[in-house]
């Protein structure tokens, strides 16, 4: 698998474009720089194609405003990143699901 070109990210239209401000990508919350660098990395490193993520995501978004979901632009990006990884073997949920849940009630700092 080819690695992905950084113009293809930059490119990325519609649905699926990234939120910029005066041409600089724009992350509310440091979580959300995270899983965009992992996403870019593991796509770098062949893991996936973009353009299978890219799909994932304008799938997702897609799902999410037909449910009338009010999540934003990043979670919509992670679950996108995380159903790819899950489908692609690359990813345990049960991990996944404990991981959260030490986020969630502090036993876990967000921070690293």
């Amino acid at each position: 698998m080819d690695s992905v070109p950084s113009r293809e990210i930059a490119d990325m239209s519609g649905q699926a474009a990234l939120p910029r401000k005066n041409g600089e990508l724009v992350f509310d919350e440091a979580w959300q720089g995270r899983i965009f660098g992992m996403t870019v990395a593991m796509s770098h490193e062949a893991c996936f194609a973009w353009r299978e993520f890219q799909a994932q995501l304008i799938a997702e978004i897609a799902h999410a405003e037909r449910e009338g979901e009010s999540s934003s632009y990043y979670e919509r990006w992670l679950h996108a990143f995380e159903r790819l990884l899950a489908d692609k073997g690359l990813l345990d949920e049960a991990a996944l699901a404990e991981r959260t849940h030490d986020f969630e009630t502090g036993r876990r700092d967000d921070v690293f």
